[in-house]
């Protein structure tokens, strides 16, 4: 889930929770739903910054030979979806 959806998931969830006003439901309760969809957002919000982070880190490589400095960049292999 990206951060877009997972923002568009937490707001649908809390329009049901906070601003719907329901008198009979028929079996099911609106402002549970709502609270679920918020809670399944942030767990998608959390996940994508995790999967971020992973996707784009950068291992730095320092070696010195002999009074002399070279800094080595290696970045992970480019993601094919994008």
């Amino acid at each position: 889930m990206r951060i877009g959806a997972a923002l568009f998931v937490i707001a649908v969830g809390a329009i049901l929770d906070f601003a719907v006003s329901v008198k009979t439901t028929h079996g099911f309760n609106i402002h549970t739903i709502g609270l679920i969809l918020m809670v399944v957002g942030i767990i998608g919000i959390v996940a994508e910054f995790i999967f971020m982070s992973v996707r784009r880190r950068t291992d730095v490589v320092h070696s010195s030979p002999a009074g002399t400095t070279r800094t080595t960049y290696a970045e992970p292999p480019a993601d094919p979806r994008y």
